[in-house]
């Protein structure tokens, strides 16, 4: 039963990051506009970043590199939690739009973290 719930927990958490990552590609003309203004080629980092959590979701799915794939993607959550919303949030104008958006990626980065912390190296 264990195993079981391992492999349901993983995909669950791992799916809804296989579909923000096609999102990412598909709409990356839409989505350059988030990238945060100091970096160049913001169309290139769209798709490198659908690309790292199509990577993150596949490998916690099939559980290789699981533990490291949830490491990294914790801290690309986390990144883009501090460098997209955070901003927003300490905007008076614009704290309730990104807040939300602020906490669900701590919160997601959170579990990529715990994930990362209870799977074994394979």
């Amino acid at each position: 039963m264990k195993k079981i719930t391992g492999v349901a927990a993983r995909t669950m958490y791992a799916l809804p990051m296989a579909v923000f990552g096609f999102n990412h590609l598909m709409y990356a003309n839409m989505m350059q506009g988030i990238v945060p203004a100091f970096l160049p080629l913001k169309v290139f980092w769209v798709y490198f970043t659908g690309l790292a959590l199509l990577a993150a979701a596949v490998s916690i799915i099939i559980n290789k590199y699981a533990k490291l794939a949830s490491l990294l993607l914790g801290v690309l959550l986390l990144t883009f939690a501090f460098t997209i919303h955070f901003p927003g949030v300490l905007n008076p104008e614009t704290m309730m739009g990104s807040l939300p958006s602020f906490l669900k990626d701590t919160s997601l980065a959170g579990a990529a973290f715990v994930l990362s912390g209870i799977l074994k190296n394979k």
